[in-house]
């Protein structure tokens, strides 16, 4: 089962601090265990490393999501379809036409229970987005890009262009 094909990823989180890797590794792990009929899509982007899990190939299927900030080392734990669930206790952040997020900072003050009920409203809901059932596949880790280019850290030297 791909939950245990971590090598790519852990390569993609190498440059930030431990403590970030084993919050987002623990967050991995919460949603595999909600989500092992998924594909885990990986993006190792200029902004952040995201991941998440979707029924089909597409990211436009995606359930759930994690992504960590290159810059601002801020974890969001997220829904692409957020603004479609609903979040009675409004925990979710965001403000835009479809993506919702919580802000992690901490494993003991994640709200599992709750999260847990979006991530099954929110697996129904991706379900429902695919129209050609052949498209759904299990258990891939999939890296679909992989930046060259990558946000430098806040206070980092920025490294001077050649004239």
């Amino acid at each position: 089962m791909s939950k245990e094909q971590a090598k790519d990823l852990l390569r993609f989180l190498k440059p930030f601090d431990k403590e970030i890797i084993e919050l987002v590794m623990w967050l991995r792990d919460f949603a595999w265990d909600l989500c092992p009929e998924t594909n885990e899509l990986i993006y190792d982007n200029y902004n952040a490393v995201a991941f998440g899990w979707s029924p089909t190939e597409r990211v436009g299927h995606t359930i759930c999501s994690i992504a960590v900030g290159r810059s601002s080392k801020n974890v969001h734990f997220g829904f692409y379809w957020g603004s479609e669930l609903p979040d009675p206790d409004r925990i979710l952040l965001g403000e835009g036409n479809q993506y919702r997020y919580i802000l992690v900072t901490d494993r003991k003050k994640f709200p599992k229970a709750y999260i847990k009920k979006l991530v099954n409203q929110a697996y129904a809901n991706s379900l429902s987005k695919v129209k050609d059932q052949r498209e759904i596949v299990h258990g891939k880790t999939i890296v679909k890009s992989v930046s060259e280019k990558k946000r430098p850290e806040k206070g980092a030297p920025r490294k001077k262009k050649k004239k």
